[in-house]
């Protein structure tokens, strides 16, 4: 590929794979890159980008209560950026995490209501909750993935479009009907009932609890099963030739419809946790933040690596903290927004750099016939 630029030309070269590690020290590299990016951007609106740097770091690690925040805030964009790292290993674009979170937070206030009134709870009640949001989440992916494995239509599309489905299945249960998940005492400003008490997850300190762990827990089992088991090899050679995956005899159409609805399951666990451990009811005001396109970027950030995905969610996390501080110092909350996209971006172009290299060289003059 070339790109005429007057006497010279722009090419584009591929390159050999780098070693492990350039390949490991490259995000470190682009996400310094989309801080001095986002610094010098800062400075140019007029702002100070040490303190917007120094406050952002304060709000999202200084202290205790600073930090169980920032992990409160983390455990969600954990697994929904787990569900768009599964999906996006084997080249199935799942954008529909935020819906399938919405589904599971559904899935769970219901049955976790329902298990309360029935005197179910503790342990046991618990489970059956946060399995029934990751249930919930699988289902909920099974509608794009069907048609995607057995008709290959787009599953962006698809799933895109089912979030709005699912915010609307929302929205409809708590402000236009007497459902089971709406409290009949508040007609007058709709709210979502609260789980008894012995629905809600154990907490250590603070609001910190254990959906962390089981968070974690998800992102180790889901770095195992992709290196250590026969489905995680087959998402490797899906995703990387699926050619070769035909040719060798594998079902390439159950391996999508498996992948996306583990990736639903990850992001439909994850509204059941913040049901359970932080709102306590099926809250659309809270549930409608973009936790799961946040999980896209976080996943990007990770170069798609189970393990990775922790860190970079509460980096990124730690960034949504420090809105309220921002704009107590007269910087606009916009800016987390801002470098968040800068982030981003810079991450995309160092994996680009890793398998590219770009040429300028002088064209080539027309061939003059010589004289005989």
């Amino acid at each position: 590929m070339s790109l005429p630029l007057g006497a010279f030309e722009l090419t584009v070269e591929r390159q050999q794979i780098p070693s492990r590690l350039v390949r490991m020290a490259a995000p470190t590299a682009s996400v310094a890159f989309g801080l001095l990016v986002g610094a010098l951007i800062i400075w140019a609106a007029g702002q100070d980008p040490i303190l917007a740097y120094t406050e952002m770091a304060r709000k999202g690690f200084g202290g205790r209560l600073a930090l169980t925040g920032t992990l409160v805030l983390a455990t969600p964009l954990i697994l929904t950026g787990l569900a768009a790292a599964v999906a996006f290993r084997m080249k199935i674009w799942n954008i529909g995490a935020e819906g399938q979170l919405i589904l599971g937070a559904v899935a769970s206030s219901g049955l976790g209501l329902w298990l309360g009134d029935n005197g179910i709870g503790g342990p046991v009640g618990i489970v059956l909750m946060l399995a029934a949001g990751a249930l919930a989440g699988a289902l909920w992916a099974a509608l794009a993935a069907l048609p995607r494995a057995y008709l290959n239509t787009d599953e962006v599309i698809s799933t895109l479009m089912l979030n709005f489905v699912a915010l609307g299945i929302m929205n409809y249960l708590i402000f236009s009907s007497f459902s089971h998940w709406r409290d009949p005492s508040r007609a007058t400003f709709p709210v979502g009932r609260f789980l008894d008490d012995s629905m809600f997850l154990h907490r250590f300190t603070g609001r910190l609890h254990i959906g962390l762990f089981i968070a974690l827990a998800a992102a180790v089992a889901l770095w195992w099963a992709l290196r250590s088991t026969r489905w995680g090899f087959e998402v490797w050679v899906a995703g990387d030739s699926p050619r070769a995956a035909l040719y060798s005899g594998m079902r390439v159409d159950r391996k999508i419809l498996s992948v996306l609805m583990v990736s639903g399951a990850f992001a439909g666990l994850g509204g059941g946790i913040e049901v359970g451990g932080v709102l306590g009811n099926l809250d659309p005001r809270a549930l409608s933040l973009g936790v799961g396109f946040a999980g896209i970027v976080v996943a990007a950030l990770a170069r798609l690596s189970p393990l990775g995905v922790i860190p970079v969610a509460i980096l990124v996390a730690s960034f949504t903290s420090a809105k309220p501080g921002l704009q107590v110092l007269g910087i606009p909350s916009e800016i987390v927004t801002l470098l968040e996209g800068i982030l981003f971006l810079c991450i995309v172009g160092g994996e680009w750099f890793l398998r590219n290299a770009l040429r300028l060289q002088r064209r080539a003059g027309p061939v003059e016939a010589v004289p005989s």
